[in-house]
């Protein structure tokens, strides 16, 4: 798929400029010592399925395409982006900038 076109999702999104829309991963709850200790307490990076990607954001006139694709598995910080609710599945819509790594990336 490229950018702009969306997964087997339900949702049909087409994020603006340089934004994409990521499901996120439900991360198991982690125990240490018999405790379980919820995601909300854990600071560490997010990670998810990009599922909508902009076609880039306009610099000096001319467009810069997105470096991310749909159906890539990236990490993002935990609080970063906006999170929205469709038809009770949860996204993040994020900037670029804002993804710290893609995961399982080949040249």
């Amino acid at each position: 798929m490229t950018a702009g076109e969306e997964s087997t999702s339900k949702v049909k999104i087409r994020p603006l400029a340089d934004w994409v829309v990521v499901r996120p991963f439900e991360e198991p709850e982690q125990m240490r010592a018999g405790l379980h200790i919820p995601n909300t307490v854990v600071d560490k990076p997010q990670r998810g399925e990009v599922i909508a990607a902009g076609p880039g954001r306009i610099e000096k006139g001319t467009r810069v395409p997105m470096e991310l694709k749909v159906g890539q598995q990236i990490l993002c910080e935990r609080y970063s982006g906006i999170e929205v609710t469709f038809d009770d599945d949860h996204y993040l819509i994020i900037r670029e900038s804002d993804v710290l790594a893609v995961i399982g990336y080949q040249e």
